[in-house]
């Protein structure tokens, strides 16, 4: 059991270090969602006090009227927890951690550094420490990946490249002011949101799809293109259990030859992979369409979708469904795509 338990733990610690780096990368999907630092900080506080230890004062200052901004929630709080416990490892012996919000108008932001940020309106986030700080040339190197200033086997370096690349693809700006022996100041800059007819529509459908359990049976032919034997095994099983007749092939070559043998016109929906050996997600959808086949496509991917979008015709239409994904997620966008 010890050892089933090692090699998730393991497999978790591997999964976390392509995150960081497919956000370093910014190739890494993202959920955007219209939020408020306000809640967003409120909900992370009880987490960052355990985080930070007894030895570390936390004050969070919430800006008043703060604005909106659109980002992707898990990926925020993944910047936060990275910055506390960053601020935590230089403060060996204790101190303050201060976390400030505050709108900053398009006047001010013009300041900032016009060379990088453009002029605009922006919700800034600051977090402070009290710790050792650093010198010129550490901090000229800080968001380089696998750049520590910590022992070997005590982080993987990827803590600031991991902020940075989030930061960045929110479209958002980071700066870092730091002083040896007077601690450091990241700002994070997000561009201001305000609320659309888009994002009403969108947030009373949320609210309609929490209230109603959704039915995540149907029927229907399957065709799964995965090139990962365990990834296809998973969502394979996954659907057979709600009621789907699942055909699986290992890449898009094997997927032409699975069409051959059933007949196109017998295939529902086809789920492929996007990065896969001989031929990808978009080439075998090309060749669907060559076929005539006109079976809705779910891409399943671990890129952000607009990295491989542009190899496919302009009004071409595919769902898409970001990797790492559950079993009700996978059965969710199926049953969705069916619908169509």
């Amino acid at each position: 059991f010890q050892d089933i338990m090692n090699i998730k733990q393991n497999a978790n610690r591997a999964a976390n270090l392509v995150r960081q780096l497919l956000a370093f990368s910014r190739r890494q999907t993202l959920r955007p969602e219209v939020l408020s630092l306000t809640d967003t900080l409120s909900d992370l506080g009880n987490l960052l006090n355990r985080l930070l230890g007894e030895k570390v004062e936390l004050e969070i200052t919430h800006g008043r009227d703060l604005g909106l901004v659109k980002v992707d929630v898990n990926q925020f709080e993944q910047v936060v927890m990275n910055l506390a416990v960053n601020a935590r490892d230089a403060m060996p012996g204790g101190g303050k951690l201060t976390i400030r919000t505050s709108n900053l108008a398009e006047g001010e932001a013009a300041k900032v550094d016009p060379s990088l940020m453009p002029a605009g309106e922006y919700v800034l986030c600051e977090v402070s420490d009290t710790g050792t700080g650093m010198e010129k040339d550490v901090l000229d190197k800080i968001y380089e990946p696998f750049f520590s200033t910590k022992e070997v086997g005590k982080g993987t370096g990827l803590g600031l490249a991991t902020v940075y690349g989030i930061v960045k693809q929110t479209g958002g700006f980071i700066f870092c002011d730091s002083e040896p022996e007077k601690g450091t100041t990241f700002r994070i800059y997000l561009p201001r949101h305000y609320m659309t007819a888009e994002d009403v529509a969108s947030e009373k459908e949320s609210e309609r799809k929490e209230t109603k359990p959704a039915d995540l049976t149907g029927e229907g032919t399957v065709l799964l293109v995965e090139d990962e034997d365990a990834v296809r095994a998973f969502a394979s099983r996954a659907l057979a259990s709600r009621g789907y007749n699942v055909l699986e092939a290992d890449s898009g070559v094997s997927a032409l030859a699975v069409i051959e043998e059933h007949g196109g016109d017998k295939i529902d929906l086809v789920i492929s992979d996007v990065v896969m050996p001989e031929m990808d997600g978009p080439s075998l959808l090309k060749e669907l369409r060559k076929r005539e086949m006109s079976s809705n496509v779910i891409f399943i991917s671990g890129y952000a979708e607009d990295a491989f979008a542009k190899n496919l015709d302009e009004n071409e239409k595919f769902s898409f469904l970001p990797k790492p994904f559950s079993l009700k997620q996978l059965a969710g966008a199926v049953k969705e795509a069916m619908k169509k």
